[in-house]
């Protein structure tokens, strides 16, 4: 069971995601319906570490073993999505394809589970601006190389109480 929790008007959510770098190009998760992109990962369940969550999720999504290269950070993410009020926990790792071939893969990936709406596409940090990245404050993390291990992100809203 995921780690999710409704309240009034509000979800919580504990997530896990992965920064995947490859020749200068980072991997991102695209929901086709959607019009931004963010990054591999998903929900924490229960009795699950944030770590265990990166390897199953990239496991579940991708059909590819990690390891784990370092924790960045946590950022606290607070957005609205349909209509939803968010609250987010959310746990960020640099990860590596544990296959050297898997490690020089650039080309875009499908979901293997499935999900057809599921893309995963490598995007050149150079151009990171240019895409609609979230957590928006992903866009600095990946550019600086100190990051603070704790962010409070809301970009998204400007006022918890709207």
């Amino acid at each position: 069971m995921d780690l999710t929790l409704d309240i009034e008007e509000h979800r919580l959510n504990i997530r896990a995601g992965a920064v995947i770098i490859h020749n200068n190009k980072i991997l991102v998760h695209r929901n086709i319906n959607k019009d931004h992109c963010c990054l591999p990962g998903g929900r924490v369940g229960i009795g699950e570490t944030s770590e265990e969550t990166i390897k199953r999720e990239i496991k579940e999504e991708l059909g590819k073993d990690i390891k784990i290269i370092k924790y960045i950070t946590t950022i606290e993410n607070f957005f609205k999505m349909d209509n939803k009020k968010y609250h987010e926990i959310y746990f960020l790792y640099k990860i590596e394809f544990m296959d050297e071939k898997d490690q020089k893969i650039e080309y875009k990936m499908h979901n293997a589970e499935g999900k057809d709406y599921l893309q995963y596409e490598w995007i050149d940090l150079k151009q990171i601006d240019n895409f609609n990245l979230l957590p928006i404050c992903l866009k600095n993390i990946l550019k600086v190389q100190e990051v603070p291990p704790h962010i409070i992100n809301e970009d998204i809203i400007n006022n918890k109480n709207k």
